[in-house]
């Protein structure tokens, strides 16, 4: 499985970590890894539209949390 994440201006990148500590770092531990050279993570990517490469990201967003529906308003007559 390649997970892909988005960069901050929402394009599609694979990332890759020079380390298992830099892995470590960025998204915690228990996170599943193999090792792989640059070539191979790129022909992964490929098939999915996915050109850019980001090595060793420095931060990473937790995923959004579901929440409540908000209620809903009342329409609003303008005029």
């Amino acid at each position: 499985m390649t997970c892909l994440f988005r960069t901050p201006l929402g394009d599609r990148t694979a990332v890759g970590f020079t380390s298992e500590q830099r892995l470590t770092a960025t998204l915690g531990p228990g996170q599943p890894w193999i090792v792989l050279a640059e070539p191979a993570l790129r022909a992964l990517a490929a098939p999915l539209g996915v050109t850019t490469l980001t090595l060793d990201p420095q931060f990473a967003a937790p995923a959004p949390t579901p929440t409540e529906p908000i209620a809903s308003l009342p329409a609003l007559r303008i005029g």
